[in-house]
């Protein structure tokens, strides 16, 4: 065989298998993701089956480090990374210019082999998109514990700066729900909210429309039961954008889990001015309020056991539906034991005299002890 090409081979191989385990090691321990580690242990055993096809005897007996004078060349850029994201996208990108190397070569020696290759390159670059654009979303998702809807007409203040208070008193998520707005100025305030949002390291849901959540930048979109599926919101919004779907049963919450969502809002929990009265139960000896949520987690909790349902039952859980400081504890938050449970709450903190307060001490209340979130009481300059 040809020695040269064995050689480019082998030095490719070794570099996209490298780049595969820096990339499951940050899924795995830094943002763990069980879905993309999966893919990525199923990459790294196709790569195996190539290095197979190749002939792995022949590709280690053509290796030459010592003559290999690429060993000695590096550049400034190679060796600095400024934190755990940029480590991830360098691998990521090393891992795809290594297999456009496996690809072209391979063709000398084993067609079918960097036939094989080709198609692991476009999920490299499928990979590449989930874990750079989509899992830091995610992760901040699952951080989350407190989404603050807004809404002008339910404002106590102008509603920027309320927008800025809820923020500064701690809410990690804010949604843009307005019904009535004329497109144009849906767009302009989602805008702002974006920057401000980024600002405070928080996420920008925009309630019914992936079309203004895609033009703005946004981080999510929520859904409600007569909205959009969830795969139809993802081709307009793109699929690095979260998407949400309300639930009112447990059989809402399966079907639904069923269209992959990244959260479900589970409500409402009590009446409010938004949701007049608890939802009427869909079946006999259905739950609502607070017992609904038990009923959920209960039913997601169980999925886990199901082969196959693991990702699908560890979507956070948001509590919709008339939240105060005052009952949001009466909610089976810890019974569920589950860090997935979140909040989300309007006019409990938009209609207050001080937002930030509000925030701050449904925050409080939610569980001072599981609470891991910084402090974020200034934005980022």
């Amino acid at each position: 065989m040809d020695l040269p090409t064995l050689r480019i081979l082998d030095a490719n191989l070794n570099r996209a298998r490298e780049a595969l385990r820096v990339l499951e090691e940050h899924v795995r321990l830094l943002s763990p993701d069980a879905a993309l580690c999966r893919r990525l242990k199923q990459m790294r055993h196709d790569l195996a089956h190539v290095v197979d096809a190749f002939g792995a005897d022949a590709l280690l007996a053509a290796r030459d480090i010592r003559g290999d004078i690429g060993t000695g060349i590096s550049t400034d850029a190679e060796r600095r990374r400024t934190g755990p994201a940029h480590v991830a996208r360098a691998a990521a990108r090393r891992l795809a210019e290594s297999l456009r190397c496996i690809e072209e070569y391979g063709k000398i020696v084993n067609v079918a082999a960097a036939t094989r290759v080709e198609q692991l390159r476009y999920d490299a670059y499928a990979l590449e998109q989930d874990i750079i654009a989509t899992l830091p979303r995610r992760a901040a998702l699952r951080q989350a514990r407190l989404h603050v809807l807004i809404t002008e007409s339910l404002c106590h203040r102008p509603w920027l700066e309320v927008c800025e208070l809820a923020l500064r008193g701690g809410a990690d998520v804010l949604q843009l729900r307005e019904k009535t707005l004329a497109d144009r100025d849906l767009l302009h305030r989602a805008e702002r909210l974006r920057e401000m949002t980024q600002r405070f390291d928080a996420l920008l849901v925009i309630n019914d429309r992936p079309d203004v959540a895609r033009l703005a930048g946004a981080d999510g979109v929520h859904l409600g039961l007569n909205d959009l599926s969830v795969a139809q919101a993802r081709q307009i919004a793109g699929p690095t954008v979260l998407i949400g779907r309300t639930v009112h049963s447990v059989a809402e919450t399966q079907e639904a889990l069923a269209q992959g969502p990244d959260y479900l809002g589970v409500g409402p929990m009590f009446a409010s001015r938004t949701k007049p009265a608890p939802a009427a139960s869909p079946k006999p000896n259905e739950p609502t309020g607070p017992a609904l949520l038990a009923a959920v987690a209960e039913a997601m909790m169980k999925a886990t056991e199901q082969p196959g349902q693991a990702e699908e039952s560890c979507v956070p859980l948001v509590a919709i539906g008339g939240i105060t400081h005052e009952n949001v504890a009466t909610l089976p938050i810890q019974q569920t034991g589950s860090q997935r449970t979140q909040v989300a709450v309007c006019q409990s903190v938009i209609g207050a005299a001080d937002p930030a307060a509000a925030a701050a001490n449904l925050r409080k209340a939610l569980s001072a002890e599981t609470d891991q979130s910084r402090d974020r009481s200034e934005p980022r300059p």
